[in-house]
């Protein structure tokens, strides 16, 4: 079985470019209607656009344009260098959240969020 995460995005080009500043990798798949980045571990990360994904929900679902600015998810990355993974969100225009702090669980974890109200936690184990 493999593994993909979709994010619902008002604009492909524009969180494109995000995600590829924010994970220092280009895209696996480039198409009109997919972006997909592949992660360690094969795990793939899917960027489609509100407006794709509305033909085949909406009806049963409210159209995923409603919910836009409201945190609908959170990718938790689990990096080796926090401040380096930090800088290239700053570099890609992420909103810095909740700074980086210690967490109970054992990580270091900052908190941004995308254009799109996706929540992104950065996090490095605690030396």
């Amino acid at each position: 079985m493999s593994i993909e995460f979709i994010l619902y995005v008002a604009d492909q080009s524009r969180s494109a470019r995000f995600y590829a500043e924010l994970l220092g990798l280009a895209p696996s798949l480039d198409v009109p209607g997919m972006t997909e980045f592949t992660l360690r571990g094969g795990c793939k990360l899917g960027l489609m656009p509100e407006a794709g994904i509305a033909r085949i929900i909406c009806g049963p679902m409210p159209h995923p344009s409603t919910a836009s600015g409201v945190p609908r998810c959170e990718i938790y990355l689990l990096v080796e260098d926090l401040p380096a993974a930090c800088a290239r969100a700053t570099r890609a225009g992420a909103q810095l959240v909740n700074a980086p702090s210690d967490r109970d669980w054992g990580h270091r974890v900052a908190y941004y969020a995308d254009d799109d109200g996706h929540i992104i936690a950065l996090a490095g184990t605690i030396a």
